[in-house]
């Protein structure tokens, strides 16, 4: 009643020499392989959140605030850079003025076009 059509890959389930229940694995045939050396420190630790470092060369927030101070110090060329110049020297009192007044003329300029439709 097993299975009919395989075949079976061995003859013997018992083959290998066998073990009692309370004796050792037998030993490996292969020795392992010894783990290789670890690289030697050589200089202090670092604290976890520092740079390691106390030269501000390698600190990538310094390098960060020197680039963005090299743009801003750029000077500027372009229309639209100078536009763009002018609008960061508003102050908030001025943008909303003008603000205001795009607005106030596209009402305007929406009225005169619903006159105009409607005659």
């Amino acid at each position: 009643m097993g299975n009919l059509c395989g075949k079976s890959s061995k003859d013997d389930n018992f083959q290998g020499a066998g073990r009692t229940l309370n004796a050792a694995p037998a030993p490996a045939t292969k020795a392992s392989i010894p783990a290789s050396a670890k690289p030697k420190v050589t200089g202090p630790g670092r604290t976890v959140g520092s740079s390691g470092g106390s030269d501000g060369a390698n600190d990538p927030r310094a390098a960060a605030a020197a680039a963005a101070e090299a743009r801003a110090n750029k000077p500027v060329t372009g229309d639209l850079a100078k536009r763009l110049d002018e609008q960061k020297k508003q102050t908030r009192s001025q943008t909303l003025q003008q603000a205001a007044d795009e607005n106030r003329l596209q009402r305007e300029a929406d009225a005169a076009t619903e006159t105009r439709n409607y005659n």
